[in-house]
């Protein structure tokens, strides 16, 4: 049986990741910060080194975007320092590694979809130290994929999603950003994905998100409509509602290359919330 680890257990995707790898016959070794802190060194290479595995699938992550703003040692650490031992772990016992990634590492200036090989341009300190661990991950060893998503949403923890339905409770009318456009990603969708590139050795980097694109606003417009709730929702523009770290504005990112590698696309992001919403 093949063991493969996955950090950020406790996380939506980590959950939905054991999950996949269980139901396939392989032995998920999931740790989180307790087992597996990202800030030690020594912790890393233990989980690495002491379990004789087959792959790894590296979820985990410091993904607070405004709080990295101020904690930029902190996010550094995690997202950038821990990667390259991780990567280094990998090369040396020569297994595979999936690093997962956003679309934070580009600036959302450009026109249309992001390919792959787009340059990179992150506005944040969250999209930068992402980027610092792909970079990472490129540079040490061969056998890896990295894959960008982005607007993440599972069953296992907090996503925008959960935040609309919430406030909807003592709110009758909510107002959402209109002019920043993307595609949602649901873990339980993912996870299969990645255990087939796990399984292949089509390695590279990739954009993996649900199909179809939309923006905050059709995204929480949405969901109140699936979920039979009658909420006013007003779009506003970013700069109507200031945050700490500065968000790009088109995330829309081609998922092509995992069609020519012959990977299966996502569904697309409406039948993923319905679903998401019955469960």
């Amino acid at each position: 049986m093949k063991k493969v680890l996955v950090t950020g257990v406790n996380g939506q995707l980590g959950h939905d990741v054991v999950k996949e790898l269980n139901k396939r016959g392989y032995e998920a070794i999931g740790v989180d910060r307790e087992v597996m802190d990202l800030t030690d060194g020594e912790a890393i290479k233990r989980n690495i080194y002491n379990n004789n595995l087959d792959g790894i699938i590296h979820c985990a992550a410091y993904t607070a975007v405004d709080a990295a703003e101020d904690n930029t040692d902190m996010c550094e650490t995690v997202n950038s320092r821990a990667v390259k031992e991780i990567a280094l772990g990998a090369k040396e016992l020569d297994i595979p590694i999936i690093y997962i990634s956003t679309d934070y590492v580009f600036d959302g200036s450009k026109e249309g979809e992001y390919v792959e090989t787009d340059n990179i341009c992150p506005i944040n300190v969250y999209g930068r130290t992402k980027y610092e661990g792909e970079a990472f991950v490129r540079d040490i060893i061969d056998k890896h994929y990295i894959v960008r998503i982005s607007w993440v949403f599972g069953q296992n923890g907090n996503n925008f999603i959960d935040t609309m339905i919430r406030l909807s409770k003592d709110r009758d009318e909510l107002n959402v950003i209109n002019d920043q456009v993307g595609s949602p990603t649901y873990t339980k969708d993912l996870a299969p994905l990645l255990v087939d590139m796990l399984e292949s050795d089509k390695y590279g980097t990739y954009h993996a998100t649900n199909e179809g694109f939309c923006s905050w606003y059709e995204f929480a417009k949405k969901i109140f409509e699936l979920a039979n709730i009658d909420m006013k929702v007003n779009p506003i523009t970013t700069d109507m509602y200031p945050t700490k770290a500065t968000r790009p504005l088109n995330s829309k990112m081609s998922k092509e290359k995992l069609k020519q590698n012959g990977f299966k696309t996502l569904r697309n992001w409406e039948y993923a919330l319905k679903d998401y919403l019955s469960e």
